[in-house]
């Protein structure tokens, strides 16, 4: 625990102008990001006695060993790069809303020649336009079924819209009038794309338009007895007016409003958002949090703004916010909804009428979603804490492992010989900081020497972050004599793909100036995937690096055993001991990760070619080369004048092509392994090369083959 006396400013240091400023632990981790008005006077609250602090805050200034700043021009870029550090740096004390659910969006791609009308869930994409969240997706199936009959937007996937063009033959919805058909040509692109906006304008709330001249199509085709037309538009007013009392009118003046309730107790918070367009409702979404710093309900709200807004632009901001309580000062955050929007955005508290009458339900929302997040949390957060003490006991620790590194190698009969390494703090995955490695040490199997590779390397790159800090001393830490590892030593983003690969990107571990870095924390506990042999090695690789403050223990899937190190008998925990069911949950969790990657570098290396050693030569060249000549065996028998006719192929990358070809090995003939007959290449078959190996006729049943998985 730091004292704030140790890195408080000297007087006169801080200035006192707008800015942003970070808190940084002994890591160099940010862990605090906040925006001012004044620098000096908001800092100089910080660092007053720590029994006049709040509890939240005092944990976070004893837990920081540094504070440093930005100034700014304006209160409204302080607010702009404030939104971008939470964004990028994560701080564990700031509050991070989190939604309770992954909400599905009625999207439609735009950005396309023939936009598509779909579910989507996940980040936004550019040149696609949403609408919702929903509550369930059948909920925008339903939508989207009736007003295909007035709309008839492709809805089909890249696939099976090619398929239908390459065969000429629309699918079920293009016969029975639900789709217009564009795979086929019965619409030109500009008419179909007409045909989506007009689709859009209606799901943005302007349906009076469309409602009034089907009415007045309607009338016409019945002054003209054409009566079989006038039932159809009839039927199609009848599904605009069902897909309408969806969502009912809640606001009679059809006002595009977001309207944001907050519900919180001492420790957490709920947000719950209305999305309110042409006075009806066409959006609910939730979000929950920590409150991991003092804060009121103006900077909740604005915390829920930025995270609401941070990314949107144009018309996904609305005229129209309304919130329980405004942020403190209100001018820069309206300010910058304005210059997000392009247009005036009125942020304000509903005081009578309607709107005050919907804010209540919005606030009731609010607070069930807050009640019912603390049922579920109750007994979640109980068993987490249960489980790690147990595991606390058990191993003899002086503290709860808060995080959790798990090990687990994989191979098939020796091939392809990988490792992975999973994270688990707070008995929760951060899926995030997932590792990965190739064994690179030595060939074949031999998953205790593995075993020792992968915990050396890892630890060795935590060394050389702790030495890059000057946390450490210069060669502190690591054993006599001994260096580290080619490609280990140095910032996250190596050249060594395979030396701790990351399964994401995402914003957890930050180098000094806050990118992320692989290998910066230590675990406090690292479990192994086996028993007595597995638990020596890892033991071992520690040792030798200098590292005695990081338990160590295997659970061996046979009998569910703890094997600790220099130990000759396990740790027997009972079959419904909490702790133990983490350990499995976490010692499978590394398994699944590792069984994955090693498939996937199983098949890559199936479906390898001697193109794919060629430099310089990327995925699209190599499929237009293949277009081209219909073959390898073909484009090895070209000349280079003839590689060079395929667009995008120079010489250069030609005598490469040219090169690389002549010293591969020619493929045998393909062979129909249902008949037993040789295939000549140049009647279309598949070519295989003895770089690229198929996979094998027959190596055993499936179960037999996946006994010898590991």
């Amino acid at each position: 625990m730091a004292d704030p006396s140790s890195y408080r400013p000297r007087p006169g240091e801080i200035p006192d102008s707008p800015g942003v400023y970070r808190f940084r632990d002994e890591h160099r981790r940010v862990i605090y990001v906040g925006k001012a008005k004044s620098l000096r006077q908001r800092l100089a609250n910080y660092f007053q006695d720590l029994a006049n602090l709040h509890p939240r805050t005092r944990t976070m200034v004893t837990t920081a060993a540094s504070v440093e700043w930005t100034v700014v021009s304006t209160e409204v870029e302080a607010l702009q790069l404030e939104y971008s550090w939470i964004k990028e740096y994560d701080p564990r004390f700031n509050v991070k809303y989190r939604d309770d659910k992954s909400y599905p969006y009625l999207a439609v791609t735009m950005n396309e020649e023939f936009p598509r009308v779909q579910v989507m869930r996940g980040h936004k994409k550019k040149g696609v336009r949403y609408f919702g969240p929903y509550g369930h997706a059948w909920a925008i199936r339903d939508t989207v079924d009736l007003l295909l009959r007035v709309f008839p937007v492709r809805t089909c996937s890249a696939g099976v819209f090619k398929n239908a063009a390459r065969t000429g033959r629309p699918c079920l919805l293009g016969y029975i009038g639900k789709c217009s058909a564009p795979c086929v040509g019965r619409i030109t692109p500009d008419d179909h794309w007409d045909l989506a906006d007009e689709f859009c304008d209606f799901m943005a709330g302007r349906t009076g338009t469309y409602l009034r001249r089907l009415e007045r199509q309607m009338a016409d085709a019945a002054e003209e007895m054409e009566y079989e037309r006038a039932a159809r538009l009839r039927d199609d007013v009848g599904a605009l007016r069902k897909a309408m009392e969806k969502s009912a009118v809640v606001l009679a003046d059809a006002t595009d409003a977001d309207l944001i309730a907050v519900a919180e107790d001492e420790l957490e918070a709920a947000v719950q958002i209305f999305h309110v367009r042409g006075g009806r409702v066409r959006g609910q979404r939730g979000w929950v949090t920590d409150k991991v710093e003092e804060i009121t309900t103006g900077a909740l709200v604005e915390h829920a703004l930025q995270q609401l807004y941070g990314e949107e632009s144009g018309d996904a901001v609305p005229k129209e916010v309304l919130v329980p309580a405004l942020p403190d000062p209100v001018e820069p955050v309206q300010q910058w909804l304005t210059e997000r929007r392009g247009s005036g955005v009125s942020l304000r508290i509903p005081q009578r009428g309607d709107k005050k009458a919907l804010m209540e339900t919005v606030q009731r929302n609010a607070q069930q979603a807050l009640v019912l997040h603390k049922t579920k949390r109750a007994s979640d957060l109980t068993t987490r804490s249960r489980a790690l003490e147990e595991i606390a006991e058990a191993l003899d620790l002086d503290s709860a492992p808060l995080r959790v590194e798990c090990y687990d190698i994989s191979h098939l009969q020796g091939d392809d010989v990988v490792a992975s390494m999973v994270v688990f703090e707070d008995g929760l995955a951060r899926k995030s900081e997932y590792r990965r490695f190739q064994i690179k040490g030595f060939e074949g199997q031999d998953d205790v020497r593995s075993m020792h590779e992968v915990i050396t390397r890892r630890f060795r790159r935590y060394l050389a972050e702790k030495e890059k800090t000057g946390e450490w001393a210069d060669g502190e830490g690591l054993a006599d004599g001994e260096q580290p590892a080619d490609g280990e030593a140095g910032t996250a983003g190596g050249t060594d793909p395979d030396d701790g690969e990351a399964l994401t990107h995402g914003p957890a571990l930050k180098d000094d100036d806050g990118r992320p870095k692989r290998f910066a924390y230590p675990p406090q506990l690292v479990v192994v995937d086996g028993g007595q042999p597995q638990v020596a090695a890892a033991q071992r690789a520690l040792d030798e690096l200098g590292i005695d403050d990081i338990a160590v223990c295997g659970l061996a899937k046979r009998l569910e055993e703890v094997w600790l190190p220099r130990e000759d008998d396990p740790v027997v925990l009972p079959r419904t001991s909490e702790g133990l069911y983490l350990l499995q949950r976490v010692r499978d969790e590394a398994h699944r990760f590792a069984i994955t990657y090693q498939r996937a570098k199983r098949a890559k290396r199936f479906r390898a070619g001697p193109l794919d050693d060629v430099p310089g030569l990327g995925e699209t060249r190599k499929q237009a080369l293949i277009k081209h000549f219909g073959s390898v065996k073909r484009l090895r028998s070209a000349t280079i004048d003839q590689i060079c006719e395929v667009p995008g192929i120079g010489r250069k990358t030609a005598e490469t092509v040219a090169a690389a070809l002549a010293g591969a090995t020619p493929a045998g003939p393909a062979v129909n392994t249902a008949t037993g007959e040789i295939m000549d290449d140049e009647d279309g078959a598949p070519e295989t090369t003895a770089d690229a190996p198929g996979e094998p006729v027959s190596a055993g049943t499936p179960d037999e083959r996946r006994g010898q998985e590991r």
